[in-house]
C-alpha cells in the first residue's frame, strides 16, 4: 500500500501488481510500436502534421498549429476539406463501396440490416439535398433527437456535408432539456423519430419534441423518421415525414470543402445545475483525432475487423467512435439500438457471435452489470472473434478489468482502458495494445502527441505515488475550441485553475512507475480525518470482494472526521445478503487499503441511480447519506430507485 500525507494531493491508497503484456504474436502485427512515442516526443507539432496525411484535403494546410491566441488554438490553418467526404465518398471512389459500413441491430427480434458504404453515401446525399431544400445553409445549426438507428448517422453526416453544425441531444433527455439546447444554439430545424424502442416499450420521441417546441417558436421544421409506427401529431406547415422528404431526394450531391476550423458540432454537457455547456468541435482537428486514435488504440484493421462501440450516439463516445472515427477509417461497425438485456441478458454476446465482432468498446458500468448477472451467460456464446476490448466513461475497477479480460476476452485479449472527455474529442490516455503491459485499472500514459501531468494545489507536478489534478499541458488537434456563445466561460471553466493548462475537473494518481490511474471527478474526493480520499479507490476495493458486483461511494458529513465514507453496494448474483455482510465488507476495505478508508456505513441495494447512459448519479446518493431531500431524478433510467434507497438508508444501522 502506498500513501501520502501531503495535504495538497489526493491520497494514493491502492497498489496493483498484476501485469498483462501483449503476446509476441499480437505485438508483431500491431499498427504502432514503442517508436511512436519517441517520434511524437521529438516534435509534437510535426507529429500531428504528418498524421494529417490520413485525411483527404481539397486544399492543403499551411500551418499545423496556430497558438497565437491561446487558449483559442487553431489547427491546420489554411486547409480545407469536407468531413462527410472523408467518411464516405473517398472510400467509394477507392473501390470500397460494397464494404459494410454498419451492421444494424434493432431491439425487436429479426430487425436487422447491413448498410454498405455506397448505400450510406447515397442516403447522406439524399439527406443533404433535403436539408438544403428546407433552407439549411452552411453555418446553420440542426438539432438531432433520434434513437440509435442508421438514420441518425445519416442525419449527422448530411449536416457535416453541407457545413451545418449539428447538436445531437441524447434521446433520453426531457422536453425541457431538449428545448434548452435548441434555444442555446438557435437551431431552426429538428430531426427526430416517432419513437424509440427500449426494453419492449416505446419512448415517445415525437411527443417530447412537440412539448419542447412549445418553448422554441423559431423552429420552422421538424423531420420525423417512422421508426415504431406510433401515432403522432404532425403539425401542418412544420412537420414532415423523413420517408416523404429525405428518401425521395436525389441520391447525388456535390460536396464543397470547408475551412479546417469550420464548426462541425456542438455537444452539451449535462451538468446538474445551471446552463448546459455547449462544447464546440471543429472539422479537421477533431476528425484527425478520432480517426488516428481509433486506428492506434484499437489496432484497427479495416479490411478484417468488425468494430463495436456499445455506446449511444447522443454522447461523445458515439460521435467519435461510432460515426466519425470508424467511418473515416473505412471500418465495418455494429450499431445496436437496444439495451444489454433486451430481450435477454445474452443479447450483446449474441451480437458478437453473429457478426464475429473483433473489437468491443463499452463502459465499466456495463461490465460490472455483466459481472452481477454471472459469467455463465457470456460463456454460452462464441466470443473467440474478439481480439481487443476497451472501456470508456469512467475509471474501471481492477476486478472488473480482470473479469472483462477473462470472461469476455478469453484471457488473451489486450484491454485498453481509455480516458478522455466530451471536451477532448478523442482518447487522450490509454494503453497501446501492441506495446503496453496493461495494469488492471490503470489508463497507463498519454498517447503519442498528447502531453499530460498531475498537479497539486500549487500547480506543481506530484511525485510518483501521489495523486492530484489531471491537466493537459499542450494543445491537441481534437480539443474543444470554445463553449458555444460564451468564450469567457470557456476560459474560466477550463483554463483558469492552472493558467496555460487545460483542467476539466478529473483527478488522477501516478503509481510507483509513473503510470496514470484516473480517480474520477475531484468533486468526488472526500476529506476524511485530514486525508483526501478518492471514491474510486474505495469502490475498487469493494468490487474486489467476491461478494460485490458494483459499488458507489460518497462522503457524508461527520462530526468526528469531517466526512465519513458511505457505500452503496450491489451484491453478485450468487452472494447472499445478511446482517453480517456490511461488517465483512467494512473489514475487507480496511484490509485492502487501510482503516482510514473503512466505510462508516454500507447499504446493500438492488440497483444504483444511473442515467440512461450508465453514469452513476453520486450527488443523489450524497443527498441520501446526509439525509437531505433528494434532488432532481428526471434524468435517471429508473426514477423509483431513489425511493427504495432512501427507505433502506433510513432503516439501516450506522457503524461506529
Amino acid at each position: 500500500m502506498t500513501t501520502t500525507d501531503q495535504p495538497s494531493t489526493i491520497a494514493s491508497l491502492a497498489a496493483e501488481d498484476r501485469r498483462f503484456p501483449p503476446s509476441d504474436e499480437f505485438a508483431a502485427q500491431a499498427n504502432v510500436g514503442e517508436a511512436v512515442y519517441d517520434e511524437a516526443a521529438a516534435d509534437r507539432v510535426a507529429f500531428w502534421g504528418e498524421r494529417a496525411a490520413r485525411l483527404t484535403w481539397e486544399t492543403p494546410f499551411e500551418q499545423v498549429l496556430d497558438d497565437s491566441d491561446a487558449p483559442f488554438y487553431k489547427w491546420f490553418t489554411g486547409g480545407r476539406l469536407n468531413v462527410a467526404v472523408n467518411c464516405l465518398d473517398r472510400h467509394v471512389e477507392a473501390g470500397l463501396g460494397d464494404r459494410v459500413a454498419f451492421h444494424f441491430e434493432g431491439e425487436p427480434a429479426d430487425d436487422r440490416r447491413s448498410i454498405t458504404y455506397r448505400e450510406l453515401t447515397e442516403q447522406v446525399c439524399q439527406a443533404a439535398n433535403a436539408l438544403e431544400s428546407l433552407g439549411v445553409r452552411s453555418g446553420d445549426r440542426v438539432a438531432i433527437y433520434m434513437p440509435m438507428i442508421p438514420e441518425t448517422v445519416v442525419a449527422m453526416l448530411a449536416c457535416a456535408r453541407i457545413g451545418a453544425p449539428h447538436t445531437v441531444v441524447f434521446a433520453g433527455f426531457s422536453a425541457d432539456a431538449l428545448a434548452a439546447r435548441i434555444l442555446d444554439c438557435d437551431a431552426r430545424v429538428v430531426l427526430t423519430a416517432d419513437g424509440a424502442h427500449r426494453k419492449g416499450a416505446v419512448i415517445p420521441l415525437k411527443q417530447i419534441v412537440d412539448e419542447a417546441l412549445e418553448q422554441c417558436p423559431d423552429v420552422r421544421t421538424a423531420v420525423v423518421v417512422k421508426r415504431t409506427g406510433s401515432d403522432v401529431t404532425m403539425v401542418e406547415g412544420r412537420d414532415l415525414w423523413w420517408h416523404e422528404t429525405v428518401e425521395r431526394a436525389e441520391r447525388t450531391h456535390e460536396a464543397q470543402a470547408f475551412d479546417a476550423e469550420h464548426p462541425l458540432y456542438v455537444m452539451y454537457t449535462s451538468g446538474t445545475t445551471g446552463k448546459p455547456k455547449g462544447i464546440l468541435h471543429t472539422s479537421a482537428g477533431y476528425l484527425l483525432g478520432a480517426s488516428w486514435t481509433q486506428w492506434e488504440v484499437f489496432d484497427l484493421k479495416p479490411e478484417t475487423d468488425v468494430y463495436w462501440t456499445a455506446a449511444d450516439i447522443g454522447w461523445v463516445t458515439g460521435h467519435s467512435y461510432i460515426v466519425y472515427g470508424p467511418l473515416s477509417n473505412g471500418t465495418t461497425s455494429v450499431l445496436y439500438e437496444g439495451a444489454p438485456d433486451a430481450p435477454h441478458r445474452g443479447r450483446w454476446w449474441e451480437i458478437v457471435q453473429r457478426y464475429g465482432v473483433t473489437v468491443l468498446y463499452c463502459a465499466p458500468t456495463a461490465i460490472r452489470t455483466f459481472m452481477k448477472w454471472g459469467a455463465d451467460i457470456p460463456a454460452g456464446y462464441d466470443l473467440s472473434s474478439l481480439r481487443v476490448i476497451g472501456s470508456v466513461g469512467e475509471p474501471i475497477n481492477p476486478e472488473a478489468y480482470v473479469w472483462y479480460r477473462e470472461h469476455i476476452g478469453g484471457g488473451r485479449t489486450p484491454v485498453v482502458d481509455t480516458w478522455w472527455q466530451t471536451e477532448t474529442g478523442s482518447i487522450m490516455i490509454s494503453p497501446l495494445p501492441g506495446v503496453t503491459a496493461g495494469k488492471p485499472g490503470a489508463a497507463m500514459k498519454a498517447l503519442p502527441g498528447v502531453a499530460v501531468d498531475v498537479l497539486d494545489d500549487a500547480g506543481e507536478p506530484v511525485p510518483d505515488g501521489a495523486g492530484g489534478y489531471l491537466v493537459v499541458t499542450e494543445p491537441w488537434p481534437s480539443m474543444l475550441r470554445t463553449i458555444w456563445g460564451d468564450d469567457e466561460r470557456f476560459r474560466d471553466t477550463y483554463w483558469s485553475r492552472f493558467p496555460g493548462k487545460y483542467f476539466a475537473g478529473d483527478g488522477a494518481k501516478k503509481d510507483a512507475d509513473g503510470d496514470l490511474w484516473l480517480l474520477g471527478r475531484v468533486d468526488d474526493v472526500m476529506n476524511v480525518a485530514g486525508h483526501r480520499l478518492s471514491t474510486y479507490e474505495i469502490e475498487s476495493a469493494l468490487v474486489a470482494s467476491p461478494l460485490v458486483a458494483e459499488a458507489a461511494v460518497v462522503g457524508a458529513a461527520d462530526e468526528t472526521t469531517g466526512q465519513a465514507v458511505v457505500a452503496f453496494v450491489i451484491l453478485r448474483g450468487d452472494a447472499a445478503d445478511g446482517p453480517e455482510v456490511a461488517a465483512q465488507l467494512r473489514e475487507f476495505v480496511a484490509k485492502q487499503i487501510g482503516k482510514i478508508a473503512r466505510p462508516r456505513q454500507i447499504l446493500v441495494v438492488a440497483e444504483l441511480p444511473k442515467t440512461r447512459s450508465g453514469k452513476i448519479m453520486r450527488r443523489l446518493l450524497r443527498d441520501v447519506a446526509e439525509h437531505r431531500t433528494v434532488g432532481d431524478v428526471t434524468t435517471l433510467a429508473d426514477t423509483t430507485v431513489m425511493d427504495v434507497i432512501r427507505d433502506g438508508m433510513a432503516a439501516a444501522p450506522q457503524e461506529d
